[in-house]
């Protein structure tokens, strides 16, 4: 994040010296700065780079501002109390692959539900309203009609996507404590476009999670998200850009506090999902019961892929590769993420 700041002294008389504080809460921002012999009618600018090492919702201001004498015996301050509010969206990786769920509904019938996207299932036309996009437009019947006329269109057949994840507090490890240092160098200052995910299971789940949102919508996939940190949180099947937003920001603010288990979850969440519905599970778990719940949804005609957060690598409980065999042994799809590794490579493959 770039920032410009800038002091003018519209007082006739010069500003012997300036210190101005900043109370941002965004972690490594130091906008504070010292500017001497400010000249009457002059002003100062200076540029804050910060790099953005955790994601979350942080606010910018106030400042304070200071002066005084040219000694130092009095001083006197103005509190400057505006504020922006600054969301940081989490770290995103390209995926080259992933294990594409089964698209086709059975039969391959259309789903007949409308949709604001533009699909291959043109289902109809009807009068133009105002906001109509212009390539919506059906001209051949425009010029019939002799007024505007657009088309409607249905979902294409295809599977939604489901992407759930794990955040019970009791899973997940590492800590985390960024510090100004962390945000010191910028990457193109060290060499490296690649960020470093904070060491936890916690953050590298939300990357996980927020990494597959991404590459399923950029192929125009309906996705959706659920979780239960602070509260529930549920975000239903949509595509396109707005709806990878919706799920960023909301993977921003979530935190591992939750206090209802991923096989819990998987009960409560599981009976809205239709016959069909892919469901990507993201957890650093070693209990078995959930498991059951998942294989429970496979025989009811879902399709189950995992993603294991291996809490041992962060200094948590081991056991995650029985989850695994346990996994393989009902026909998930498993991938293993440990502490250290690329995560495009990590979901390339299935490990187990």
């Amino acid at each position: 994040m770039e920032e410009r700041f800038t002091v003018r002294n519209t007082s006739l008389l010069p500003k012997l010296w300036l210190e101005i504080y900043d109370q941002s809460t965004l972690p490594g921002h130091r906008a504070s700065h010292v500017v001497s012999n400010l000249k009457p009618r002059a002003g100062a600018s200076w540029l804050v780079r910060t790099l953005c090492v955790q994601r979350g919702e942080f606010e910018l201001g106030p400042l304070r501002v200071v002066t005084g004498d040219p000694f130092g015996l009095f001083e006197t301050e103005r509190k400057i109390s505006a504020t922006s509010r600054l969301v940081v969206y989490p770290n995103t990786v390209s995926i080259p692959e992933f294990a594409l769920p089964i698209g086709i509904l059975p039969g391959g019938d259309a789903l007949r539900r409308r949709t604001h996207h533009i699909t291959s299932n043109a289902s109809g036309v009807r009068d133009y309203v105002p906001g109509d996009s212009i390539n919506r437009i059906h001209w051949r019947t425009t010029a019939r009609r002799g007024h505007l006329v657009v088309k409607e269109f249905e979902l294409d057949p295809l599977a939604d996507i489901w992407i759930m994840m794990d955040s019970e507090r009791t899973v997940h490890f590492g800590e985390f404590n960024p510090t100004s240092a962390d945000a010191e160098m910028m990457p193109w200052e060290t060499g490296t476009q690649d960020l470093t995910i904070p060491p936890t299971t916690e953050e590298y789940a939300v990357t996980v999670t927020a990494s597959l949102a991404r590459h399923f919508l950029q192929r125009e996939r309906s996705v959706g998200f659920v979780t239960y940190g602070q509260r529930r949180e549920i975000i239903q099947v949509d595509r396109g850009p707005r709806q990878l937003n919706k799920i960023l920001e909301t993977l921003a603010v979530v935190r591992a506090k939750g206090a209802i288990s991923l096989e819990q979850m998987l009960i409560l969440e599981g009976d809205q999902f239709s016959r069909g519905t892919t469901v990507i599970v993201v957890t650093p778990s070693t209990r078995d019961g959930w498991v059951t719940s998942a294989h429970r949804l496979v025989r009811r005609g879902l399709r189950v892929i995992s993603v294991l957060i291996d809490a041992e690598s962060f200094g948590g409980r081991p056991g995650i590769r029985v989850i695994g065999s346990r996994l393989s042994a009902v026909n998930i799809p498993t991938y293993m993420v440990r502490k250290g590794e690329e995560l495009r490579i990590a979901l390339s493959r299935p490990r187990v």
